[in-house]
């Protein structure tokens, strides 16, 4: 078992692409089943319609348009900004302790964004749309339609991350390959195309570079941008008007990508002994992110309350007081009050710190968001301005289809890191060898990668 005190080298980062453990074949398999089980289900929408989901025309039906596919569509979004934002942090303000979670939120990032727009596909309902409607109209609905712009940011900031990705990957894979499996010599082959030592002075400034206007980008295009847009500009829906969805979508990204990445490190940590990679220092460090960018969630949350409640017309306090009397967002927010709780007490007294605390804070935190977002659509849609359905009773219980669309994105975000984890380091080489070139050679050994 690896202690804190040794120093991470080399061969903890290639431990998960050479050694493949039981639990590996375990984890694959169930999040295998749990695919099969939501292609089982999507297939029978595909074949039955949006009808075999709770998803109905607003008003007569008592249902909404838009309920779970498009709240996790937010929260995957959420969380892939998130992730984005983190690792470019990482980057440019020269946050050593978190160097070896840099990566893993970039995955995190990659792995979001296809399952958010996965959710696109699968709430067209037909997916020959898309080919048939949506992308032949593009040229002028991106002009006029926030939607459009939501999909040309998404899809900008995932060449971006892959981009990124691709840069820092090179240096660890020319460094590495002697060691690397033979079986994927075509692949590393391919991502080293015309590599030489010469460059990792010009790609640290390149990914200097895209860390700043990610950056920059996130509050202005991002889930501080176009996504809340899609909401905030609709006055005649006061559960979604108003500026302050913008902070307060990227204060759910921020929170939600965090938790995610404890917990991916948390798992790698306890499979591969990383113990001296991710060390107790740096999860209680995003434990206490995790409290800060969980407390302004809680904030503005508290906020919309109050501006619901106190001297608000009709409509926004029917909204506000729906939401006020569901279970759901009261057990959201005591969840995450009593997760804010633990952490600012950790922040106090180190005692108070152990990881596994910090694995069920990050997962109930993703719980809470996720929860927020989807109410956050529901009830916007079922509290309009212009109520024309007032005296027609129903409600919105997300169906079997749509909680299998939920359990299968996550089982497929897994299969990715599965994947991932046996093709390429999780940690970057700079990460353990304290950016110090190890092999004696190239001209970007030597500073940080930072810069």
């Amino acid at each position: 078992m690896a202690t804190q005190n040794k120093e991470p080298g080399p061969d903890d980062i290639l431990r998960p692409i050479l050694n493949t453990s039981k639990w590996y074949y375990v984890a694959f398999g169930a999040a295998s089943a749990v695919v099969v089980v939501f292609l089982a289900a999507w297939s029978y929408q595909l074949e039955n319609g949006l009808i075999v989901t709770n998803l109905g025309d607003w008003g007569s039906g008592g249902g909404v348009t838009w309920g779970m596919y498009i709240g996790a569509f937010i929260w995957w979004v959420g969380i892939a900004h998130g992730g984005i934002i983190l690792s470019a942090a990482v980057r440019l303000f020269g946050m050593d302790k978190y160097q070896p979670v840099a990566r893993m939120a970039e995955l995190l990032t990659l792995g979001a964004l296809s399952m958010a727009g996965m959710y696109i596909v699968i709430h067209t309902g037909r997916p020959d749309r898309l080919v048939l409607s949506v992308i032949p109209s593009y040229p002028w609905t991106v002009q006029s339609s926030p939607l459009a712009w939501d999909i040309t940011v998404i899809t900008l900031y995932f060449v971006m991350t892959a981009t990124y990705l691709g840069l820092t990957l090179r240096y660890d894979i020319y460094r590495l390959r002697d060691r690397l499996p033979d079986h994927f010599d075509l692949l590393y082959r391919f991502i080293l195309i015309g590599y030489s030592e010469k460059e990792d002075k010009i790609i640290e400034r390149m990914v200097w570079w895209l860390a700043l206007g990610i950056i920059v980008m996130a509050p202005l295009l991002l889930h501080g941008g176009v996504i809340p847009w899609l909401f905030s500009v609709l006055p005649s829906m006061p559960g979604w008007s108003g500026a302050i969805q913008g902070p307060q979508f990227l204060t759910i990204a921020l929170t939600s990508a965090i938790s995610g990445v404890i917990i991916l490190s948390y798992v790698c940590r306890w499979a591969y002994d990383w113990q001296h990679v991710f060390t107790d220092e740096m999860f209680r460090g995003l434990t206490k992110w995790l409290g800060l960018f969980g407390l302004l969630f809680v904030w503005l949350q508290l906020q919309q309350i109050i501006n619901g409640v106190f001297a608000a017309d009709v409509a926004a306090e029917q909204v506000m007081v729906a939401k006020l009397e569901q279970p759901v967002y009261i057990i959201a927010m005591g969840t995450m009050v009593v997760v804010l709780g633990y952490i600012f007490a950790q922040a106090l007294d180190k005692r108070v710190f152990s990881l596994n605390r910090s694995l069920v804070a990050s997962i109930a935190v993703l719980y809470a968001t996720l929860s927020e977002k989807i109410l956050f659509v529901v009830e916007g849609l079922q509290y309009p301005q212009f109520d024309l359905y007032a005296n027609v009773p129903g409600t919105y219980i997300p169906s079997p289809v749509e909680l299998a669309s939920l359990a299968g994105t996550l089982a497929l975000c897994t299969l990715f890191f599965l994947v991932i984890i046996k093709l390429f380091p999780v940690v970057e080489l700079h990460a353990v060898e304290g950016h110090d070139d190890g092999d004696g050679g190239g001209d970007g050994g030597d500073e940080e990668v930072t810069a």
